[in-house]
């Protein structure tokens, strides 16, 4: 017996001594990144299914020189749209809509030479076919965009790219009409049924989506950096900033670690709309083995599935990386430009020893 106790002591000190290895070089490269007078990032990383490692870095606001911690809130870009995507599929499973809807069901004037081909499915995985807002606006008429502002600067337009289901293109406008949908269907604003069905339940108290005169509490301000110095690139600088359904959620690394662990015990969320969204729903790249789910790319299979998803907003920067056989998960939100998360993602994996080889980076996307 005493050896044994004496072998699993030995195993115990070993396994810390690795551990705090592993922390001390990623709180070493982290530093070596993000500087304390500069905007910065905060990071989070899950291991086995616990946390081992998290910590702000830099500052939020350039003005105030508040420090990063765990608790600030980031825009987290297109992250949001794993958020949006479980609202739809939650719909979906409770019957109150089908991801083979047309999407003319709910936007009655839109044009039906469009709407008539376009589903719900379509839209979740980037394959409608359907125009960017962003060329269809006419900018010196609004001060801020929202989403249903998308539905009319588009629903009208009698072209698409492709035709619906024939080929990828990712569109942050497809995700703004999900939203509408979310609130046609269930009767909420967005915001409220995001509140309600996720951040609620999932007690992500502090986490909020951004709304016309709203304001959002512990916030980071998001920067560009150019020749050599920042200057600010947030809602007060994007026209299309504001859009919610794409990527309008400010959240911070405490409360996304809500979301992160739900996923993967799979006891407070629909864990059969988890897999779901987690799963190759349409392919981007049948060579590199890359698709996309709804709400989140996915490479590789098996053990060694991979998903993912960058977000870009302004100034802002995001990612998440997760392998959800090994509960192994990476969180970087960020609130300044200059730095590939993809990159840095690469190197976090080195520190922790994981093999991501079907991590493909998403340079020629937009998100």
């Amino acid at each position: 017996m005493k050896f044994f106790i004496l072998s699993f002591l030995f195993i115990l000190v070993a396994a810390l001594a690795c551990s705090r290895k592993e922390n001390n070089s990623l709180d070493s490269l982290m530093s070596s990144i993000y500087h304390d007078d500069s905007p910065g990032a905060a990071i989070a990383v899950v291991k086995n299914g616990k946390v081992v490692f998290k910590k702000g870095y830099g500052i939020s606001d350039l003005n105030s020189k508040k420090p990063i911690t765990s608790s600030t809130n980031f825009n987290i870009c297109s992250m949001t749209k794993q958020f949006t995507a479980y609202g739809i599929l939650k719909l979906e499973s409770e019957e109150k809509l089908s991801l083979d809807d047309k999407i003319e069901r709910y936007f009655p004037d839109f044009n039906s030479k469009v709407a008539g081909m376009v589903t719900i499915r379509h839209l979740l995985t980037h394959n409608s076919g359907i125009v960017d807002h962003y060329d269809y606006v006419n900018t010196t008429l609004f001060r801020e965009f929202w989403d249903k502002d998308v539905l009319n600067a588009v629903k009208s337009v009698d072209s698409v790219y492709f035709p619906a289901g024939s080929a990828y293109r990712y569109s942050n406008t497809a995700y703004c009409l999900l939203s509408l949908i979310i609130e046609n269907v269930s009767g909420y604003s967005f915001p409220e049924f995001v509140r309600e069905n996720i951040f609620t339940p999932l007690k992500m108290n502090y986490s909020d989506i951004i709304t016309p005169g709203g304001s959002i509490s512990e916030r980071a301000f998001g920067y560009e950096f150019e020749n050599d110095s920042f200057k600010i690139s947030d809602a007060g600088q994007s026209l299309f900033f504001t859009t919610m359904g794409d990527g309008g959620i400010y959240t911070s690394i405490d409360d996304y670690l809500k979301w992160i662990m739900a996923i993967q015990n799979g006891k407070e969320l629909n864990s059969g709309i988890i897999e779901e969204a987690q799963s190759p729903q349409f392919a981007i790249d049948a060579t590199s083995d890359l698709s996309y789910g709804y709400g989140w790319f996915v490479a590789g299979s098996d053990d060694n599935k991979i998903v993912y998803h960058p977000g870009s907003n302004g100034g802002f920067r995001t990612i998440v990386f997760m392998i959800p056989s090994k509960k192994y998960s990476v969180i970087i939100f960020s609130n300044r430009t200059g730095i590939d998360l993809e990159d840095l993602v690469h190197e976090i994996n080195i520190i922790f020893k994981i093999d991501d080889y079907a991590f493909l980076k998403l340079d020629s996307l937009t998100f």
